[in-house]
């Protein structure tokens, strides 16, 4: 599908400067563009390659003034913010390529199931008793959602995943291929023999509305009582988020992060890569944790930013590097104290 430039300013209440009727049809980043496609400036760093690009239009700033001569074949449509409106057209783009509502051949749907209207659901997703879908939804190829599931408007869920019974799935949500929602807890308790007998995971996971869910991620059910993510929560790829934990609103974690059991994440809390948390603390809103780091205890003061394992604050650990780096001129200079004073 092709949209003029003018077409595309109208979406996105910008200026044209340059040909209103020259089209696109696809989008690309401006260090790569290409004739036909659209891309756009939001960071200084990348000027130079709107002096050399092929693409056809470019979304820049309304204050952008090129310091030099553009491509003859550019068109620019100036906005009051690049990045997030070229993030509105990705969004518009995205959703050109969601699959038209049907029920495909050999999805299993059981009889009690209840299925909102302009459902997709794709050949060999299987769909358990009691389920409760909404409108809107689209459920892609071998997902299976088991038994008492409820799903709530406009959320996709994409090939691949399972969402365990009894879990409650919001609204908006998106949650990727090869998601695991509601898989047991790890618990377990050893027994006169010193063997661990398994403690059964009779709780649930919430995900509540815009919550979105990475691939190959793994939300554990609660023992008792749900693990809960809480309204606009992000969890990146391969993160591990064990049973009872509760994240709080709009908090992100990145990819290879992993909770421990019964943790409480405040809100808009940020949680870069590799990052360990022990179970049964608290973290305080708004704290950031750098990537790799360790958090064995709770974190009690808001606004905090904490590196390193164990994660202590940010400045103290930037000191602290510069000293170990330092150490073995410390030591040096110590052996030689020592055998002056020998």
């Amino acid at each position: 599908m092709e949209f003029s430039a003018e077409q595309i300013a109208g979406i996105l209440e910008g200026e044209v400067q340059g040909n209103e009727q020259v089209k696109v049809s696809g989008l690309s980043k401006i260090e790569e563009g290409q004739p036909n496609t659209l891309t756009f400036l939001a960071n200084t760093k990348y000027e130079s390659h709107i002096y050399s690009t092929n693409a056809s239009i470019a979304i820049v700033s309304k204050t952008f003034e090129p310091s030099k001569p553009l491509p003859s074949t550019l068109t620019l449509i100036k906005v009051e913010d690049p990045y997030s409106c070229f993030a509105k057209l990705l969004e518009v783009y995205d959703q050109m390529h969601q699959k038209t509502p049907k029920i495909e051949k050999n999805a299993f749907i059981s009889e009690s199931a209840t299925v909102g209207e302009e459902v997709y659901i794709g050949a060999n997703a299987y769909i358990g008793e009691n389920v409760v879908i909404g409108k809107n939804v689209k459920i892609y190829p071998n997902t299976y959602i088991g038994d008492n599931v409820r799903v709530g408007d406009d959320t996709t869920i994409h090939p691949n995943v399972s969402v365990y019974h009894d879990c409650v799935i919001g609204k908006s949500c998106l949650i990727h291929a090869g998601a695991v929602i509601g898989s047991d807890g790890f618990g377990f308790a050893p027994n006169e023999k010193g063997e661990f007998q398994k403690v059964p995971q009779i709780g649930n996971v919430i995900l509540e509305d815009f919550v979105d869910i990475g691939a190959n991620a793994t939300i554990d059910r609660a023992t008792l009582g749900s693990t809960i993510l809480r309204r606009g929560v992000k969890i990146d790829n391969l993160v591990q988020v064990a049973h009872n934990v509760e994240i709080g609103i709009n908090s992100a974690m990145a990819a290879q992060a992993g909770v421990a059991g019964s943790t409480k994440i405040g809100e808009n809390v940020l949680i870069g890569g590799q990052v360990g948390i022990s179970g049964h603390i608290k973290i305080a809103d708004r704290t950031q944790i750098v990537a790799q780091s360790g958090i064995p205890g709770s974190v009690k003061r808001p606004d905090t930013i904490l590196m390193g394992s164990p994660g202590i604050p940010f400045e103290d650990f930037k000191k602290s590097h510069v000293g170990f780096r330092r150490l073995p001129q410390i030591l040096k200079r110590l052996q030689e104290i020592e055998e002056k004073l020998k």
